[in-house]
């Protein structure tokens, strides 16, 4: 019997994993969209047009989005 109850947690578990997983492609849009959009708004403001600011916030968004990704990647594994 005990097999039959951990054959059943496994695909849950896997759905589970699927799901955080799809969460995190989308938290990584929205991560990097918005440093991007803050960019422009910097640029504008106080760079009279250049791109120093957006191409700075667009690098601090993706290395921050890769933290948040290997931190729940990690919490997956150890699960």
């Amino acid at each position: 019997m005990a097999d039959s109850n951990s054959e059943n947690k496994k695909p849950k578990k896997q759905l589970r994993n699927v799901a955080i997983l799809s969460g995190v492609a989308i938290q990584m849009g929205v991560t990097i969209y918005l440093f991007v959009l803050l960019g422009k708004w910097l640029d504008t403001k106080y760079n009279n047009g250049d791109k120093l600011f957006i191409i700075i916030m667009t690098l601090a968004g993706v290395g921050i989005s890769l933290y948040a990704v290997i931190k729940q990647l990690n919490r997956i594994n150890n699960d």
